[in-house]
């Protein structure tokens, strides 16, 4: 009995975990969506306001994230990195921010299947 506890107990937290990850992912896909959006009609300062919360919320889902998920978060951080970084220098990098960021969203949505 004892033994068909803690299996029932282990599988509850495995699961519990993967719902934590699962907000953070699904907040950091709409920050990078609007970003890639924003980057595309050329504004850097707005991709610049929805990369920043986006990267907040794909490390909070990279803390919980195992195996493969926890590889795309990892990418996504880089490449929202970068995008930041390429934003911060105006307008006339925001092709490359909005790059980026596109591949960051790529790496969300294959994270948070």
């Amino acid at each position: 009995m004892k033994k068909l506890t803690v299996v029932y107990a282990s599988s509850l937290l495995l699961l519990s975990m993967n719902v934590f990850a699962e907000p953070h992912l699904d907040q950091a896909i709409e920050h990078t969506t609007a970003a890639v959006e924003h980057g595309k009609a050329g504004h850097a300062s707005v991709l610049l306001e929805h990369a920043r919360p986006a990267l907040e919320h794909t490390m909070a889902g990279a803390i919980v994230a195992k195996g493969v998920a926890k590889s795309h978060t990892d990418y996504a951080m880089a490449d929202l990195e970068e995008a930041i970084k390429h934003a911060k220098e105006g307008d006339a990098h925001v092709g490359v921010a909005t790059t980026y960021a596109e591949t960051a969203l790529e790496h969300l949505k294959a994270a948070n299947k």
